[in-house]
């Protein structure tokens, strides 16, 4: 079994592979100083709760944005799994050309969702990782990774607007009643949902004239079913890209 871990800054999402098959998935707060003991912990917790064992796990790979939880994962991995952690980052094979003015600058989430990308679509295709941020990343129609954009995610965008302005609500997001909202609850959902809905509109038909052709869009992460439904430009959700694409490099480097 392949335990694939995807660190996020906010959230950590974690899938258990039976081959190519994804058995299991869960997701977990993502901390920081969190170590490698305590990683254990919540993962063999996790397990148990599917009456499975850590024993079963015969390979690791992660992702992450949080520098200090790499080496912590690695170290849990050796610790009580007695397995080697590949940690994507520079020197691992990815099967991917990366043309970037800094390739060491990409983030291994953003290279990863756009690994599994094309695996999907085999031809030009952008990555829409609804998390955090939103980032978006673009793929060659021959399979290299071009760029792309990155955005405020929903909820620091949510967070901030509640802080900084005393009087506006803090909401949970639902379809409002019309664009123009009649409430300050509505207004709000109007604003974060169209609002976003019309970024990602906004950036996917500025990504297709650059490119000169139609890209297919796959969105991710934990706010992509909230706002693809307003998009015009999204029409595929995949909850597992970025665990699909964690696999695949796993499998590129497996000896």
């Amino acid at each position: 079994m392949l335990l694939a871990i995807d660190v996020g800054n906010t959230q950590t999402h974690i899938g258990a592979f039976r081959g190519e098959e994804l058995a299991e998935d869960w997701r977990f707060q993502t901390r920081a100083g969190a170590t490698a003991d305590e990683l254990a912990t919540i993962i063999r917790g996790l397990f148990e709760l599917k009456g499975m064992g850590l024993s079963e796990i015969e390979s690791v790979v992660t992702s992450s944005v949080v520098p200090p939880l790499g080496p912590e994962y690695e170290s849990m991995a050796a610790k009580y799994l007695d397995v080697s952690c590949l940690v994507v980052g520079p020197g691992v094979k990815t099967g991917m050309a990366i043309e970037v003015d800094n390739p060491a600058e990409v983030g291994a989430d953003r290279l990863v969702n756009a690994i599994a990308a094309y695996e999907q679509v085999g031809d030009v295709c952008v990555g829409v990782d609804f998390g955090t941020g939103i980032n978006f990343d673009v793929v060659s129609a021959d399979g290299a990774y071009l760029g792309g954009a990155i955005a405020p995610g929903v909820e620091i965008s949510l967070s901030a607007l509640a802080q900084r302005a005393a009087r506006l609500p803090k909401i949970e997001l639902a379809e409002p009643s019309g664009v123009i909202g009649t409430s300050s609850k509505a207004a709000i959902q109007s604003g974060v949902l169209y609002g976003f809905a019309g970024l990602v509109d906004g950036i996917a038909a500025r990504f297709n004239r650059e490119l000169g052709g139609e890209a297919t869009f796959i969105a991710t992460g934990g706010f992509a079913p909230v706002i693809v439904p307003f998009t015009e430009t999204i029409s595929r959700i995949d909850p597992h890209l970025t665990l699909e694409g964690l696999r695949i490099i796993e499998g590129r480097n497996r000896d």
